[in-house]
């Protein structure tokens, strides 16, 4: 039996006589190298170590020069785990609620085959905040939009009543909802998909914010489309706005042909586009829709499917599960990831600084339109994208802004986004634009 030597914590933390206090950032990298799988590509020389607020990250290292002491960086959190800490690194209404519950409380670890209490508090809080009539609790993002990729299928069956093994689900080109298979089925990233196939039938897809194709899709084969399931603004594409009308043209659409109306609000949901929700940007209302990310506080994966009453009704015991889907501390979590957006109306707080950001943004753009070629985004998820020259290139931009002392990531080459905690100062704002416009000046 191999021999495993644990102890410590933090910086003292010691795995078989390697302390992680006394590592660079290049002998991080080498470890993950050599013992891990290689499905990210992590910033280079920077390894996070704890949080000095809701906004910033304390990169620590060793000195080179004095054993036992460190350098401490700061870096402003532009990114917020792509969206899971919307209420702010160690948000502290959750994290309180957690110890509380822990240590006062003495809260269980169960799974769905028996009640506990704090599920009704979690059902009765999404349903709320969601305005839908049932739930159904997962545990990371991608789940969620899988149970709805699933739930829409059924539905498709049992109610619209499509012929077996015919159910068409619909979505958009330049996707993103996680990397499962029937996730990257639908997706047309080249990366995601190589050599993973075959893939899921009976998924089709359309051109993003394009209402003639879909249109067309839908008289073509109606009675075999279950739903439309798309992001209400695509993320990883980098932040791709869709026209206002697009949205409630699409809503009446799919009422006309009894085709599910299903959103990915992952990422654009929980206050991150100045709304709850993205699609009450666009005073529409989704028929189901799935739910993550920030649904956790940054503290755990928490996601849940919310939809409509005969959508849900269709899932019966044995049909769908997740041990950790809705467990006590989950839920606790969840019920306080929605306190603490609600009582500190994050979502609001996210249009004014988001229209700040915006309005930055654009600045910076028209002093530099040689470079930026145009600026997105709602609320607080934004994104620039340069124009499509082998200088301007994403990752040397985000080396660059983590020079200057921010956390941004860039997407399909020549977009960066930036989408920083709901809780962001002004002048946490002002300190972003002012390392954006610094680093694409030196370009």
């Amino acid at each position: 039996m191999a021999k495993i030597n644990i102890h410590g914590y933090g910086d003292e933390l010691t795995v078989n006589n390697i302390k992680l206090g006394n590592l660079s950032p290049e002998e991080h990298a080498k470890i993950e190298l050599a013992k891990g799988g290689q499905n990210y590509s992590p910033l280079e020389n920077v390894v996070v170590s704890h949080v000095k607020d809701s906004s910033t990250l304390i990169c620590r290292k060793p000195s080179v020069n004095e054993v036992g002491n460190y350098i401490e960086e700061e870096l402003l959190d532009g990114l917020c785990c792509y969206s899971a800490v919307n209420q702010g690194q160690l948000n502290k209404d959750i994290v309180d609620a957690v110890i509380h519950h822990l240590d006062k409380e003495k809260i269980p670890t169960v799974p769905r085959s028996i009640r506990h209490k704090y599920m009704s508090g979690f059902l009765l809080a999404t349903t709320a905040f969601t305005e839908m009539d049932r739930v159904v609790p997962k545990v990371a993002g991608v789940e969620s939009w899988e149970l709805t990729f699933k739930l829409c299928r059924r539905w498709g069956y049992e109610i619209k009543k499509i012929p077996q093994d015919k159910c068409i689900i619909v979505g958009a080109t330049g996707n993103f909802h996680g990397r499962s298979m029937a996730a990257i089925s639908m997706s047309d990233d080249f990366d995601s998909k190589n050599n993973f196939g075959p893939f899921l039938p009976g998924i089709e897809l359309v051109p993003y914010n394009n209402y003639d194709a879909l249109e067309n899709l839908f008289i073509e084969k109606g009675e075999f489309i279950a739903a439309y399931l798309a992001e209400p603004i695509q993320g990883e594409a980098g932040v791709i706005v869709p026209d206002n009308d697009y949205w409630p043209k699409v809503s009446e659409l799919c009422k006309k042909h009894n085709i599910l109306l299903a959103f990915d609000e992952v990422q654009t949901g929980f206050g991150r586009t100045g709304e709850n929700f993205a699609h009450q940007l666009y005073n529409v209302k989704p028929d189901i829709m799935a739910c993550g990310k920030a649904a956790g506080g940054g503290i755990l994966p928490v996601s849940f499917v919310a939809g409509r009453n005969d959508i849900i009704e269709v899932l019966t015991p044995g049909s769908e599960g997740s041990t950790f889907g809705g467990y006590p501390l989950a839920s606790i979590v969840g019920i306080y990831a929605i306190k603490t957006l609600v009582d500190g109306d994050l979502a609001n707080h996210a249009k004014i600084r988001g229209a700040q950001l915006l309005s930055g943004l654009n600045n910076i753009k028209n002093d530099f339109p040689d470079k930026i070629k145009i600026v997105r985004g709602k609320g607080l998820l934004t994104a620039f994208e340069m124009h499509n020259h082998a200088f301007l290139d994403g990752h040397k931009v985000s080396i660059n802004l983590l020079a200057k002392g921010v956390y941004a990531k860039e997407t399909h080459h020549s977009t960066v986004r930036l989408a920083p905690a709901l809780t962001i100062s002004e002048n946490k704002i002002n300190l972003l634009l002012s390392a954006v416009r610094d680093v694409i000046k030196d370009i």
